[in-house]
């Protein structure tokens, strides 16, 4: 029993919290093992293989230890498998978020309308 199926990996390895998202996950184009798309749930994976699964907010890369006897405690599940997940980039070489614009493009934010509106105010005086 060295081999084992993607989704029920997934899931004992505490990837995915049930095994419905797991199978999912891989229905839908976000796992791949050993750089090869997986396309069905059933599909088996064996020691040394590797995953690399597109989450929500990340990327993942795992190289698969063992194969899992049960859903079992993440201090136990983290025994089956080695992380090679880069690590993620120091705050300053993020990009930025979309919400921040260059200074006077665009439509004004609240606070500069409220400072365009004090000005205005105070020249009328």
């Amino acid at each position: 029993m060295d081999r084992q199926r993607l989704d029920k990996w997934l899931w004992f390895a505490r990837v995915v919290k049930t095994r419905t998202l797991a199978a999912r996950l891989v229905v839908d184009g976000a796992v791949r093992v050993n750089q090869q798309r997986a396309e069905l749930a059933s599909k088996a994976v064996k020691p040394g293989d590797v995953l690399t699964i597109a989450l929500e907010r990340e990327v993942r890369v795992l190289r698969v230890i063992a194969p899992g006897a049960g859903r079992r405690p993440y201090e136990e599940a983290r025994l089956l498998y080695e992380d090679l997940t880069p690590p993620p980039l120091p705050k300053a070489a993020q990009p930025l978020a979309q919400s921040v614009r260059e200074p006077g493009s665009g439509r004004p934010t609240g606070r500069e309308r409220r400072v365009l509106d004090r000005f205005l105010d105070t020249d009328q005086e």
